[in-house]
């Protein structure tokens, strides 16, 4: 049996790297593209987007096309997060050892 103050020590720890992951997130830059890279979203792990890049070349395209292609970069680039932040996640987890029997997350 686990004893409860190990269980207690894991948790500190563990919420010592996800801090640290959230500060980590801040950092990171993911870029989602579209239209063969035409259309490239650079997205922060806050989900917040640092820059849009339109190849020249698009312009001359009808505005619907450009709303389609723009739209499609970001929800690429919040799926690159999504699946970065899954994997980050269960790196942390992993550390984790905990009874038969108990649910994580809480």
């Amino acid at each position: 049996m686990t004893d409860f103050n190990e269980i207690l020590k894991q948790a500190r720890q563990m919420q010592e790297k996800m801090q640290n992951a959230q500060r980590e997130a801040a950092k990171l830059v993911l870029v989602g593209e579209s239209g063969a890279g035409l259309v490239r979203v650079h997205m922060n792990g806050h989900h917040d987007v640092q820059r849009v890049e339109l190849d020249s070349g698009l312009l001359s395209e009808d505005k619907d096309v450009i709303e389609d292609l723009i739209a499609a970069a970001f929800n690429d680039a919040v799926k690159k997060l999504a699946e970065r932040n899954q994997d980050s996640m269960a790196g942390l987890a992993s550390g984790l050892k905990l009874p038969d029997g108990f649910k994580f997350p809480f």
